[in-house]
């Protein structure tokens, strides 16, 4: 298995601590450590420096190696301007080919979201790794909301392809957009529904398989870029566009597997989701500059003002 960690975002919606010069994923915002740092912690429990890869732009890459300094330079995927996820995830997966692995699956591992326990997180990509290495499907993750969660998507659960007592794996039966209100809040009360959270993982000959299949305007410069083609210039004839511009046949066609998060998985998304991350693990703490006169429920972040 390849971990990649995906960071090449600009984080705006914590602004206006996260900036273009310093997006919060490489914010200490989770006990001293950034996201980005922790999540190269937890996949250190299995992987080794030069094992694991980094997606992101040629801006936030100095950042990344001078906050984790042993994953070598030759590691680093830079894409050379933001098209969205569609992309950037087929570039990953035509310099992991380009590179002499093929047939070695891959994992995106979004870097502004929580995995705890780690542990837990190892044992999906163990599981994801034997699931990429038997079959050509899409694989991604999920997790049973008790409520409907706007902003995100879902995938209802179809056939389950793991026994009882393990970590549960299931065919998608369908995909279901976020403005699907009714639906997702009948099927969340029948538990048969997940929130899609990605964890993209395939080899990378069969995720540019399934590009050609779907997808030729994107596939073909990648196609170029895996034999040797400059990266800059046909990267840029890629136009932008979500990965469920490629992804959503598989889910209609039952050529997705989705695991179902054995770990507790927080999107580190908005100040909200932050605030709560806090109250939830009792590590809120107000600026000690702070003069409260009967003031609640208010997050409030100060750096020396």
């Amino acid at each position: 298995m390849t971990p990649v960690i995906i960071c090449g975002g600009y984080g705006t919606k914590l602004w206006p601590i996260s900036r273009q010069h310093l997006p919060k994923q490489f914010l200490p915002l989770i006990r001293g450590k950034s996201l980005f740092q922790i999540n190269y912690d937890s996949l250190r429990l299995r992987f080794s420096p030069d094992e694991i890869y980094v997606s992101t732009n040629i801006d936030q890459a100095e950042i990344a190696q001078g906050q984790i300094s042993e994953i070598p330079a030759r590691n680093f995927i830079f894409e050379p301007e933001m098209r969205n996820q569609g992309p950037a995830t087929g570039l990953i997966a035509a310099f992991l080919y380009k590179n002499g692995f093929p047939d070695e699956p891959f994992m995106l591992i979004q870097v502004d979201d929580l995995r705890e326990p780690a542990e837990e997180f190892i044992k999906m990509i163990d599981i994801c790794d034997r699931l990429a290495r038997s079959t050509s499907k899409y694989i991604t993750g999920g997790f049973r909301p008790d409520f409907r969660i706007q902003g995100v998507d879902y995938l209802m659960k179809g056939r389950r392809v793991t026994g009882e007592g393990e970590v549960g794996v299931f065919e998608v039966a369908k995909f279901i957009w976020r403005n699907s209100v009714e639906e997702i809040e009948t099927l969340i009360k029948q538990r048969s529904l997940l929130v899609h959270t990605n964890h993209t993982c395939m080899t990378p000959r069969n995720l540019l398989e399934m590009f050609k299949k779907n997808k030729l305007d994107w596939y073909e410069p990648l196609n170029d870029i895996v034999n040797g083609a400059d990266v800059n210039s046909r990267y840029t004839k890629m136009p932008a566009g979500p990965i469920e511009d490629v992804t959503q046949t598989a889910h209609v066609n039952g050529e997705t597997l989705v695991v179902e998060l054995p770990f507790k998985w927080t999107d580190i998304g908005t100040w909200e989701s932050l605030s709560r991350y806090y109250k939830d693990n009792d590590s809120y703490q107000a600026p000690n500059t702070v003069i409260d006169l009967d003031g609640k429920n208010n997050f409030i972040h100060a750096d020396n003002k």
